[in-house]
């Protein structure tokens, strides 16, 4: 559980990360590190959470109200991600409690990991590994494992952050066509420059898209924004991409899409009640499910680790390091 000194801060990392991100805490802080999944409860952190001055947290980390009202001398809690849903911000504000989150290091690495898994999905490439893996493959075959081109077709981009951004580039180099739904409309400018076509609401972008790849955060706006009515409008040959948060999408609805055929097939690396799946999710056709794993790079997740450290030492300690806060 760490060695306790007077003259350093107790900082709590809620599971193993990377040992330089360790090391680098340990230097200024009284650091305990968490078992994984042993914190991921309300009432495991409600046992915890008053002795410390700082936290290192995860997603799965459920940070509420009566969490943060249980904290004794907590001054900052540093998110391991980019979004920070998890954590409730107002209750943190109220007791003066600093919140960060790691944006931008992530952003190549999550927009090629959500390239990876539309090519898989759009490949087969899972199903072809699997098939010569059981020794059925006896050369090639003009119509085996058909699939669908990028070249020409059209994508719709739910959320074009710096994610979306980056994920529309890449697939402008593929040739696609490329839509987007934003909250807030890019400059006319700005969308000239990126090569993207703005549609006014989520069902005019679903109806274009040949593949719609979600990328917007989860706020009370987006929860269960891709549901049946979605669904009922997106062409029945189309494939959703999700590589953002699970709850974006209403994950009955997407089950039901697929096995009533209504669309050709999804790719999800984030799932509604994370880590459960749904069984029907589980059993449905043309399915990619990956376990969250698209920022999922050593460079990107130690980069992660560090920027949250610093954020740390700089509340606790004064510390310099790179760092950014959103509460």
């Amino acid at each position: 559980m760490g060695n306790y000194s007077a003259q350093k801060p107790r900082v709590l990392l809620t599971e193993p990360i990377f040992p330089e991100v360790h090391k680098l805490l340990e230097q200024h802080t009284c650091l305990t590190i968490g078992e994984r999944g042993t914190l991921n409860t309300e009432n495991e952190l409600l046992k915890q959470i008053a002795g410390y001055e700082g936290i290192l947290s995860m997603l799965s980390n459920p940070f509420t109200a009566k969490v943060i009202n249980a904290a004794q001398n907590l001054k900052v809690i540093a998110n391991h991600a980019v979004g920070y849903n998890n954590i409730d911000t107002e209750a943190c504000k109220k007791k003066n409690i600093r919140v960060a989150n790691t944006p931008g290091v992530l952003t190549n690495a999550t927009a090629d990991g959500t390239l990876a898994l539309m090519l898989s999905c759009l490949r087969n490439i899972p199903q072809a590994d699997r098939f010569v893996r059981a020794a059925k493959f006896d050369g090639w075959h003009p119509t085996g494992f058909l699939g669908m081109e990028l070249t020409g077709k059209n994508l719709g981009v739910l959320g074009l952050g710096q994610i979306g951004k980056a994920v529309a580039t890449r697939c402008k180099a593929f040739g696609m066509q490329v839509f987007y739904h934003n909250r807030n409309r890019l400059s006319l400018n700005l969308e000239k420059e990126l090569g993207v076509t703005y549609c006014a609401s989520v069902e005019d972008l679903a109806k274009k898209a040949d593949i719609l790849t979600l990328h917007c955060p989860l706020t009370e706006e987006t929860h269960h924004l891709i549901d049946k009515s979605v669904f009922s409008v997106m062409k029945n040959n189309a494939w959703l991409i999700n590589a953002t948060r699970g709850p974006v999408v209403k994950e009955s609805d997407l089950a039901e899409a697929l096995h009533s055929g209504k669309i050709a097939g999804a790719g999800l690396d984030v799932y509604e009640f994370e880590p459960h799946i749904l069984d029907r999710l589980m059993s449905a056709p043309n399915t990619i499910l990956l376990p969250h794993i698209a920022s999922a790079t050593r460079e990107t997740r130690l980069k992660m680790g560090m920027l949250a450290a610093g954020a740390i030492l700089k509340e606790l300690c004064n510390t310099e390091l790179e760092h950014n806060f959103v509460v």
